[in-house]
């Protein structure tokens, strides 16, 4: 055993690839230090960093960034209708951008999208691009004690102090508080009289706590500020003292700078350009249907309608509804779905509108949609189902990748029932793999020369099918899509949702650590589990809401108390704890009860409908009196006009527009719909 681990002691027990570190010399690196492959036979050194900065080679950091792939994404899409748009040229503290962040309507903007970042928006009182600067290299462990300090003195509730009268002209601009590694070297410049590189040589020092270089430094330093400033022994070991606590966490502000400036543009581009932006980082999230329900909910906050995927207007990615119909050169003639589930009339491109991305469906991957996209170029239109299965080869799209698009609504264009074309996928395929064979053997009809009229009737299979129930359209578009285009399940019971007693989950990572609060929804999964200490169980639960759903622990007291309430489609309300972890946000359950529907929500209690009179389209009335003529009954239909300055009229409906309620009527009607009176 000694003979085996005197030859093992000191040899590396395992080696690791930085993600973005690049080794850069004068000649060939195989003269200066051993190289190896990794795993992917990518050529990387057998040094460390640490020695690689001893032989005096440079190393680097290149990173690469995804948001910098949404920005010029939001910018391609801005340049075709503003073509000398240009980043560089945009103000720095720009008024709207300024407001949006401090109100705190960050998804989406880079760095600034975790619960915590979210809540130091609302509280720091941002007025440019400096702030944000500040933001990033506060906001790390260390450095964030020093947050409610940095805020009171920014808002000059407290007064700012210096160590020293010299220290102003180093940290003014941050209210006395040393929160770059820049300000500790220009400390030691100003005071003790190093030059930049001996002060950089004392941050790495004091960065890395070197304790033998730490005592070296401090001599110089009290000498330095002697001999330079005539300042005596005690108050430069004070100042020293300070610096060196500083430096511990002090970030690199070139870095909080690049940072920074990433985050500023992402703010502009969102609050200036919302429809494009939110586009390009919809685009750019097509593999995560989590994080798309996500972006959609931040769209419907923003009164972005996102139209569903139409295999006749959408492109691959999300783009600007007026793009995808440019792009598509197809006749507006295709009903299309709101984001209230209302069919909308054609020519809703001029409204300020998303259209989902074809290769964001779930199962059809962007390969063959981009076949679909090409093929709609060269021929035009696709006017059925049976028409689109002839027209593409079955190696392009498969049986699959067809239900799939049936399913979310991609289909709709041809008017028909999503149940009917579904029974039919089968026979209309077989019979598209029939013609494709005999064209590849040569076998054409003798009329196949004959243009046929492309709106020409399609003769459809006769087989017997059950029209899909709401829910069940509801449950194939949250499966594909990542969330609900025709509705919500919990539409008719928004107004009770929406009353303000409840969080929004989507606000609840806003919230302060161990923050208690009350949320309502659906249980859309509940894992049932047994802790492995004693086998006491506990459950985890998914609450879904309007604005999105949450992860929960419902521990063994809590879930001896509920567990019959902990059933999938169960409607409650649950009192938790928001527990913050960093960056990671944890749900404690406390309490867990029935959500109670109020008696007036019955039939026959009038229902009110909201218009926003800066959207109100022309057809939008005419909309709602086709849908309201659909459920004729005796309940009473009121309707609200807001203006911007959140002023409302209220006008009753006639009689002969009553309703029967019922939770395909609140569906269709969905983010329009108040409350029961």
């Amino acid at each position: 055993m000694w003979d085996h681990a005197l030859i093992l002691e000191g040899l590396t027990r395992g080696t690791g690839v930085h993600a973005a570190g690049v080794v850069i010399g004068d000649r060939d690196l195989d003269e200066y230090i051993p190289l190896a492959r990794d795993k992917e036979e990518q050529v990387i050194t057998q040094y460390g960093g640490g020695p690689l900065n001893d032989l005096g080679l440079l190393k680097m950091d290149f990173l690469g960034l995804k948001t910098l792939t949404v920005i010029e994404d939001a910018l391609n899409l801005i340049r075709q209708h503003t073509p000398g748009f240009d980043l560089e040229g945009i103000p720095y503290d720009d008024p709207k951008t300024v407001s949006m962040l401090n109100r705190g309507e960050t998804v989406g903007v880079f760095q600034l999208e975790s619960g915590g970042m979210t809540s130091l928006c609302k509280q720091f009182d941002i007025q440019g691009i400096d702030d944000l600067l500040a933001i990033n290299a506060l906001y790390r462990p260390g450095p964030m004690d020093l947050i409610p300090d940095y805020i009171r003195r920014k808002k000059g509730q407290i007064r700012v102090k210096y160590e020293h009268k010299l220290l102003k002209e180093v940290c003014e601009d941050t209210y006395g508080i040393m929160i770059y590694q820049e300000q500790v070297q220009r400390a030691a410049n100003v005071l003790a009289g190093y030059s930049l590189g001996q002060a950089d040589l004392l941050r790495r020092a004091m960065g890395k706590k070197d304790k033998e270089k730490m005592a070296k430094e401090r001599v110089n330093f009290i000498k330095g500020c002697a001999e330079v400033n005539d300042i005596d022994e005690k108050k430069a070991n004070e100042i020293f003292d300070l610096l060196e606590k500083f430096a511990g966490y002090g970030f690199n502000k070139s870095h909080s700078a690049a940072y920074g400036l990433i985050t500023y543009r992402t703010a502009y581009l969102k609050a200036n350009f919302p429809v494009e932006f939110m586009s390009a980082l919809l685009s750019n999230a097509v593999n995560d249907t989590d994080k798309i329900a996500i972006f959609v909910a931040e769209c419907q906050r923003m009164r972005i309608p996102i139209y569903p995927p139409d295999v006749n207007k959408s492109q691959l990615k999300f783009v600007p509804e007026a793009i995808a119909e440019a792009e598509s050169e197809c006749d507006a003639t295709a009903p299309v779905v709101s984001e209230e589930g209302a069919p909308a009339s054609p020519g809703v491109g001029s409204l300020p509108a998303i259209r989902f991305g074809l290769a964001a469906i779930k199962n059809v991957g962007g390969g063959a949609m981009a076949g679909v996209i090409e093929d709609r170029g060269k021929q035009g239109c696709f006017v059925s189902v049976e028409d689109f299965c002839s027209r593409l080869d079955g190696r392009v799209v498969n049986k699959k990748i067809l239900e799939s698009l049936v399913r979310c609504g991609a289909m709709d264009f041809t008017g028909r029932d999503r149940a009917e074309m579904f029974s039919q996928i089968d026979t209309v395929m077989a019979s598209a793999l029939s013609a494709h064979r005999d064209r590849a053997s040569g076998q054409f009809s003798m009329f196949d020369d004959l243009a046929a009229p492309s709106a020409a009737p399609v003769q459809r299979a006769f087989t017997s099918w059950v029209p899909w129930t709401l829910s069940e359209k509801l449950a194939s578009e949250k499966e594909l899509l990542g969330f609900y285009v025709t509705g919500h399940p919990l539409n008719p019971i928004r107004h009770i949702l929406n009353s303000g007693k409840y969080t929004p989950i989507n606000e609840l990572s806003t919230l302060d650590d161990r923050a208690n609060f009350f949320a309502a929804g659906s249980l859309t999964d509940v894992s049932r589990k047994y802790t492995k200490k004693d086998g006491k169980p506990f459950a985890i639960v998914i609450l879904e809401d309007l604005s999105g759903h949450m992860e929960a622990m419902v521990w063994n007291d809590v879930f001896n108390k509920c567990s019959k309430l902990l059933e999938p489609g169960q409607l409650v309300v649950i009192n938790g704890r928001v527990d913050h972890r960093g960056e990671e946000m944890r749900i404690v359950v406390n309490e867990v009860t029935p959500l109670r529907i109020p008696k007036t929500h019955a039939n026959g209690q009038p229902i009110r409908v909201r218009f926003q009179m800066e959207t109100l389209r022309s057809d939008d009335l005419g909309q709602l009196r086709e849908i309201l003529a659909a459920s004729p009954g005796d309940c009473p239909v009121e309707l609200e006009f807001e203006r911007a300055d959140g002023r409302r009229l209220v006008m009753q409906a006639g009689p002969s527009h009553r309703v029967k309620r019922t939770p395909e009527l609140e569906a269709r009607l969905a983010d329009r719909l108040v409350a029961a009176i």
